[in-house]
């Protein structure tokens, strides 16, 4: 009876400990926060005049690149290092964009 008690008890702290961490893959607040800074970055662009048109329109495509990317990493419930890796490349390359677009020599008018 002790060892099916065990058992039970191993099953239920195994399937919380896997809950927990697909739990916290699936809201993978490090790459929102990263988002939420880069369309910050995006919004003042705008503001000051640093980006044009055209230039916020790509770099607002872009943003939604990201953003399916992680939803189609998150589909599934659980995200693979593999997945992590590409977003993370994927935002460091709309990060560099932002950059280059924001400081060129092209203004709003």
């Amino acid at each position: 009876m002790k060892f099916h008690t065990l058992i039970a008890a191993l099953s239920l702290t195994l399937a919380g400990a896997v809950f927990a961490q697909t739990t916290t893959q699936a809201t993978m607040p490090r790459v929102d926060k990263r988002e939420d800074k880069q369309q910050a970055r995006i919004d003042q662009g705008v503001a000051s005049g640093q980006l044009n048109q055209k230039e916020t329109a790509r770099l607002e495509k872009g943003q939604a690149r990201v953003n399916q990317a992680e939803a189609n990493a998150k589909a599934d419930g659980t995200v693979m290092r593999s997945e992590w890796k590409k977003l993370d490349r994927m935002q460091d390359k709309q990060s560099r964009r932002i950059k280059h677009q924001k400081h060129d020599a092209q203004k709003q008018g």
